[in-house]
């Protein structure tokens, strides 16, 4: 019997600098990452400066050059390129280097599809893929389109092609009709939550700043948490008890990164969304990670690219366990701070305490002496408020209490 084992493949990162405030090496740093995580070794990169990314073939041609050296010498399959190639950069670089080219887009959506587990993940991932391929098929230029007398200057044409495009068009058309049912269920899910007035807390951040992990801390969910990018993308839904009493939901959504391509943004957007719908948005944050606050910026940019605004925000600085030295823990943007470490439950109370503040923030008070005919009441703050104080007098049930909103007109509707 005999042992196989599959060879990483080797690649070169290329990256373009465009102006000195921009850190490209942050950015390679994360496309290693990104690449480790697919299944391939860097064994070198290559940064050019430049005013503006070349049309043609993205670096210059002294940089070409010095690529296809790099290649030679290392000899490594392919290379990475940092940014979102166009179509003519791709065909023009495979004809300078003869060697296979891929771009940051394809490297994460190649990491999604490993990664979806789901049926909706799946149909998500595919809808992203058929978009990024669709807007990549080029035919033979003029070769095939020619008009006019002569021999081969008949025939299909570019018959394939568009073939090829008719194919994508009608399977995109079903991923989005199943994709539109997905959205169905997920808004039904949303309205029987709010029927049953459960705040939402929707778990943001950077990927691998460790949302699974809080997650599972917190609720047991068994998440799959790894020290990987993109670990989970499956968004994941549990109830949780604070210590006051209160139930809430947690919902997990997938992580964000610099330069998230917009077919993922625009095939996840249902998924992304959740935020959008929370009453709270619980920012993790990776304290150890020397460009956190690059990090948080990029958040908040995603999320004011889908519309999540004006919601209370609580943010939690993860992985204290990791610090060697005190890290300055600020984000403006929060209502509120909390350093934490899930990995190992140190600040979970504070962060409680921190969650069951905030959302008291959107409720009413309750001070309110009940009649014992009106008992029943009570149950109902119990089922969806925090009763902070029950005490049995001779001419009723006195009462402090925080309620939802609704609640609070229905307890008062008849009194």
């Amino acid at each position: 019997m005999y042992e196989t084992e599959q060879k990483k493949e080797r690649v070169i990162l290329v990256g373009i600098s465009l102006s000195d405030a921009e850190d490209v090496d942050q950015s390679l740093d994360e496309l290693e990452e990104l690449a480790r995580t697919a299944g391939a070794e860097c064994v070198g990169r290559v940064i050019q400066k430049r005013e503006l990314i070349h049309p043609g073939t993205y670096v210059g041609k002294g940089k070409l050059d010095e690529i296809r050296d790099l290649l030679w010498e290392t000899e490594a399959d392919g290379i990475i390129c940092d940014d979102e190639l166009s179509p003519a950069q791709i065909g023009n670089l495979k004809d300078e280097l003869h060697t296979k080219i891929m771009d940051r887009t394809l490297l994460i959506l190649d990491i999604f599809a490993a990664r979806a587990s789901t049926n909706e993940g799946k149909i998500q991932v595919e809808l992203a893929q058929l978009k990024y391929r669709q807007s990549r098929l080029t035919g033979y230029g003029t070769s095939l389109s020619r008009l006019g007398g002569g021999i081969g200057t008949r025939g299909p044409g570019e018959k394939k092609l568009e073939m090829d495009r008719r194919l994508i068009k009608g399977r995109i058309a079903r991923l989005n009709r199943e994709l539109t049912e997905v959205k169905n269920h997920r808004q039904v899910a949303r309205e029987q939550r709010k029927k049953e007035m459960l705040p939402v807390i929707a778990i943001v951040g950077y990927t691998n700043a460790g949302k699974s992990t809080l997650l599972n801390y917190l609720t047991g969910a068994e998440v799959l948490a790894e020290n990987k990018l993109f670990a989970t993308l499956d968004p994941t839904t549990r109830g949780y008890q604070l210590g006051s009493g209160q139930k809430v939901l947690f919902t997990d959504t997938v992580g964000f990164i610099r330069k998230l391509p917009h077919h993922l943004i625009d095939a996840f957007r249902s998924t992304l969304e959740e935020a959008k719908y929370a009453d709270l948005i619980l920012h993790v944050v990776d304290a150890s990670n020397p460009q956190m606050d690059e990090q948080m910026h990029i958040v908040y940019e995603t999320l004011r690219g889908l519309g999540v605004q004006d919601k209370p925000v609580v943010t939690v600085f993860n992985k204290q366990d990791l610090l060697t030295e005190p890290v300055i823990l600020r984000d403006f943007q929060a209502d509120a701070t909390v350093p934490i470490s899930a990995a190992t439950g140190a600040g979970i109370d504070a962060l409680e305490s921190k969650l069951e503040e905030v959302l008291r923030g959107q409720k009413a008070l309750v001070e309110y002496t009940f009649p014992y005919k009106d008992a029943a009441k009570i149950q109902l703050i119990r089922k969806y408020g925090e009763l902070l104080r029950e005490e049995y007098l001779e001419d009723g049930i006195a009462v402090e209490a925080y309620v939802p909103v609704p609640i609070y007109g229905k307890i008062f509707a008849d009194s």
